[in-house]
């Protein structure tokens, strides 16, 4: 089978005051925030010498970034090729709920798995997001 989740890209939660939050992880548990979290780095294990992202999100309880999903949480998982996949799952009657976004640090798409978690897929540009972020927890 041809790889499709490479990794997981980013953990997103909803919470009453993410700014609070994010202060309580920082001070307690030492994680170094920004305005959108905080970003832990590691090497990639095919290629040591290529850094990978995680990226940590407390998200104001409101938001509407997992809609059609109401749950608390949401994944992102790091994809290889998102237009090649986002077609076979199209093919395996996948719901995708927007088209693929293409940004200057990745590609990125949502789609719903069966209990109706909204997952988000990215296909990273690894270097560019690596310059973009400031709340480094690792290094």
């Amino acid at each position: 089978m041809k790889k499709r989740v490479t990794g997981i890209g980013g953990i997103f939660f909803k919470v009453k005051d993410p700014a609070k939050t994010k202060d309580w992880y920082q001070t307690h548990l030492g994680l170094n925030t920004d305005a959108y979290g905080t970003t832990f780095k590691w090497r990639q294990f095919e290629n040591s010498n290529k850094k990978g992202f995680t990226q940590w999100s407390p998200m104001k309880d409101d938001t509407q970034y997992f809609k059609p999903s109401e749950k608390e949480f949401m994944v992102n998982y790091r994809v290889e090729n998102l237009v090649d996949l986002v077609q076979e799952l199209k093919a395996e009657g996948v719901t995708i709920l927007d088209e693929i976004d293409d940004t200057e640090y990745g590609k990125f798409v949502h789609i719903l798995d069966p209990d109706g978690h909204s997952i988000e897929l990215w296909e990273p540009i690894d270097e560019v997001y690596d310059e973009m972020t400031s709340g480094n927890t690792t290094s």
